[in-house]
């Protein structure tokens, strides 16, 4: 018989459920049984004991939150009689031994990466272009349209044709068929013919940034946009300057070195306040652009060790149920890629809050460990410095699928970086270079962390999620994977692996692992594209440090 409720540590005064409970129901677990005092909806928690105002309730073992008014033994846990606590942490204090998993059905396996000449390997061939300045953004999509239509590389018009269709039955008088026409957004698209057969696209970023804010996120930016350069993706890269800004050429030149000190991929910088006319600028950068393509169409895949993989662990929209399937699963692929000799990214930090000791303590060395904790307490304090704090990150769709508190969501967003020692702690923007898991600091925000996270080297990221989200990176495969079945059926056409059966007690964490390991050498290969990939779901957000959450 299927399990309704779980426990996740023997210390928990918690029970989720795992299906629709009613009132008066009687559960039995363990050898206890408890009567529940009213309905607990699947996802949500309930009490195993009485508390009282101001005592400790604990999920996964640790301290996710205490009660601010009396709670019954069976009674459902909501918003208004918990609130977050987290527990404190402090220095490293134990000694961390690591037990990897079996790794032996990958070690001779292979993806087929593009390999560089700086040893770095992509999982796809892109060109990317983008300002150093919002002031550009123009000339960008200028650039876009021209390069994207007449190269091939543009997505398919699906709701333009739509749209010409009701203007055509508007023209012909025929209104009332308009409520019967079928959804285009199912029709199968004509691919189109590219010109450059071995480049997968040409990305154009745009932004908000680069002047009018403070000049911590202009530099910031140059780091990251050199991030994107630098990145294993990347062929190449065109960039266009106004001139006059704070973010200089020469900012991001340097941070280019300092990721690559012999960089030697093709870069066109193009300055518009140094050009002769605008119209000069734009022509010569088409024209150095596409002589770029023509190198880059000459780079072809080989295969390569999985221990080039980088990959980035994220969620969002996350459910009740994200802490016990996609999580703690993609947790298990990090675990094997950290055996092989691999790099992993667990961003987050508002969502690392009250299981920070967990991650100090299992940090390779001091150093590693003080940096993370320098880190996380400037972040918390510039959060206060403008009025808010962690406490404030679940959103309303968080709290409806259970979960009521900050501490509660990061306990199970932080299986997402398995059970392997942490090698590193980036700031943001800084790259990663160190095999194993490595932490930065980003926001919880699903867009700004994953361009955070691709900036640091990310090549696939892994995207958990409960409630689902279409987002995607521009030059990264985003591999969405949904915690609950429900999710795939109902948004299928953005879940590329559905973790539901986890839940459902059909498969393991470590079984389902596996799966999405195989899963990442595929993408990584080309051999799958993704449905943000096919989506066209192109995100990209800088992070403005201390305003985001």
């Amino acid at each position: 018989m299927p399990l309704n409720v779980l426990q996740l540590d023997p210390r928990d005064n918690v029970l989720i459920a795992l299906t629709d409970l009613k009132a008066g129901e009687r559960i039995e677990f363990g050898s206890e049984t408890h009567t529940l005092v009213k309905s607990v909806p699947a996802k949500h928690k309930f009490a195993t004991r009485g508390l009282g105002i101001g005592d400790a309730v604990i999920m996964y073992g640790v301290l996710v939150g205490k009660s601010v008014k009396p709670i019954a033994a069976g009674e459902l846990l909501t918003v208004s009689n918990i609130q977050h606590q987290a527990a404190s942490f402090r220095e490293h204090s134990r000694d961390y031994h690591w037990s990897p998993p079996d790794v032996l059905q990958w070690k001779n396996k292979t993806f087929l990466g593009y390999r560089r000449s700086d040893g770095q390997v992509g999982t796809r061939n892109y060109w990317l272009v983008v300002p150093l300045v919002f002031c550009e953004n123009k000339n960008i999509q200028v650039l876009k349209q021209a390069f994207e239509e007449e190269l091939g590389f543009a997505a398919p018009q699906v709701y333009r044709r739509q749209v010409a269709e009701l203007a055509r039955l508007y023209r012909e008088e025929q209104l009332d068929k308009v409520d019967l026409h079928a959804p285009w957004a199912h029709a199968d698209p004509v691919p189109a013919d590219r010109l450059f057969q071995n480049i997968d696209g040409v990305r154009f970023l745009v932004h908000e940034g680069g002047c009018g804010g403070t000049r911590e996120d202009s530099n910031n930016l140059c780091g990251l946009i050199a991030g994107y350069i630098h990145h294993p993706n990347v062929a190449g890269a065109t960039v266009l300057s106004l001139g006059c800004q704070h973010a200089q050429t020469a900012i991001l030149r340097e941070e280019i070195r300092k990721r690559d000190p012999n960089f030697s991929k093709p870069l066109f910088v193009f300055e518009q306040q140094r050009s002769g006319s605008e119209a000069a600028m734009m022509s010569d950068a088409i024209r150095q652009t596409f002589l770029g393509l023509v190198e880059a169409n000459k780079a072809q895949r080989s295969p390569v060790p999985l221990d080039n993989l980088c990959v980035g662990l994220k969620c969002g929209g996350s459910d009740g149920f994200s802490g016990l399937s996609a999580n703690p699963a993609i947790g298990h692929t990090a675990d094997l890629l950290a055996a092989l000799g691999g790099r992993t990214i667990l961003s987050e930090f508002p969502e690392l809050c009250g299981v920070e000791q967990e991650l100090i303590d299992r940090s390779k060395t001091t150093t590693v460990g003080d940096r993370f904790i320098q880190l996380m307490r400037d972040y918390a304090a510039r959060a206060a410095a403008v009025g808010s704090g962690f406490e404030m990150n679940p959103s309303p769709g968080n709290m409806r699928d259970g979960l009521l508190t900050d501490a509660m969501k990061s306990a199970g967003a932080a299986k997402k970086g398995g059970t392997s020692p942490v090698t590193a702690v980036l700031d943001y923007p800084e790259y990663s270079t160190e095999p194993g898991l490595n932490l930065q600091c980003t926001p919880g925000n699903d867009v700004e962390c994953v361009t955070a996270q691709v900036g640091a080297g990310a090549s696939v990221v892994l995207f958990t999620t409960g409630l689902g989200t279409p987002t995607g990176n521009p030059i990264a495969p985003v591999v969405k994977l949904s915690t609950n079945s429900d999710l795939a059926r109902r948004m299928h056409d953005i879940i590329d692996i559905d973790t539901g059966a986890v839940v459902a007690g059909e498969k393991t964490i470590e079984q389902m692992g596996e799966a999405i390991l195989d899963l990442v050498i595929q993408v990584a290969s080309g051999e799958v594209r993704t449905k943000a990939e096919q989506k066209a779901q192109e995100d990209f957000i800088p992070w403005k440090r201390g305003v985001s959450l």
